[in-house]
Order: C-alpha cells, then sequence, then structure tokens
C-alpha cells in the first residue's frame, strides 16, 4: 500500500467513527429532549400524543384540588385555553395558585395532563420568553373574544 492509500484508509476509518459516535449521541438525546408547549397548543392538539413534554402557563385560582394521598388536581392555563393536570407527588414550596408553573407528562386519551414533574416558578422577574408570548397571546384572544362594552348596556350617540 502506498502512503496516499494509508492515509486515505485512516480518514475513512475516523469519518465512519465520528459518524456512528454522532449517530449514538442523537439516540440517547431523543428520549431525554422535552419540548415545551402552551396550554392553547396542547388544546388545538398541536403536541405530541404518547410523548413527554413540558406545558407552562399560571395555575387557576380555585382549581387545586388534594385527592388521596399525595394525588392533586389543578387547572393550567395562558389565559386562553386550560388544560386539566393531575400530579402525584410533593409538590414544590413556592407552587400556589395563581402563580407560574411548568409541568412536565404525558396527555391521556381522557384529556388530562398526567405529570410527571411540576416545576413552580421561583424568580417574580424572570418569565420564559415562550411563556410571556403565550400569555400575551392569551390576553390579545380574551380581549377579541369579549365586547368593547356590555351588552345590557344601550350604546348612544
Amino acid at each position: 500500500m502506498q502512503l496516499r492509500q494509508k492515509r486515505f484508509m485512516y480518514i475513512m476509518i475516523a469519518l465512519v467513527g465520528l459518524g456512528l459516535v454522532i449517530g449514538l449521541v442523537l439516540y440517547g438525546l431523543k428520549n431525554n429532549v422535552s419540548l415545551y408547549f402552551t396550554p392553547t397548543q396542547v388544546f388545538n392538539k398541536e403536541a405530541p400524543v404518547g410523548r413527554s413534554f413540558r406545558i407552562g402557563g399560571l395555575v387557576e385560582a380555585g382549581s387545586m384540588q388534594r385527592l388521596d394521598g399525595l394525588t392533586v388536581k389543578f387547572v393550567l392555563s395562558d389565559l386562553h385555553k386550560s388544560i386539566p393536570v393531575t400530579y402525584k407527588g410533593i409538590l414544590p414550596d413556592l407552587f400556589k395558585e395563581g402563580k407560574g408553573a411548568v409541568v412536565q407528562g404525558r396527555i391521556e386519551a381522557d384529556g388530562v395532563m398526567h405529570a410527571q414533574e411540576v416545576l413552580a416558578k421561583h424568580d417574580e422577574n424572570y418569565m420564559p420568553p415562550e411563556a410571556v408570548d403565550a400569555l400575551k397571546k392569551g390576553q390579545a384572544a380574551n380581549a377579541a373574544d369579549k365586547p368593547a362594552y356590555p351588552a345590557t348596556v344601550p350604546v348612544t350617540q
């Protein structure tokens, strides 16, 4: 074998090895990637079915119910659409109604998010850009759904 052929063979072996390493890393990350969706996106069925993902929003006031043991039911909202959530476990200390939360879990056939993990918003000054955009869209959609004046009040000119 000539020196040129040996170099070419070493380069090809290195490229195949690098391709294998990249393929294994991507395969390992496939199961650990958790996508983020808003309650409106979940309501519109844009979230993956049968896969774990994250949903973020505000815990609706008056929606939290403690069931038997450590099971808790609550509703997560982006001020436009709401998704019911059940969680079995210990909630974070900062988890409260009216505050932000991020929930990781799966949507089942009953339309309820069965959470595996609940994260509470820990800083009043920071909110993820996706959550801010979702809340703004939810407020804009609510404003578009409501009339500019009450229907019982006559409009005078």
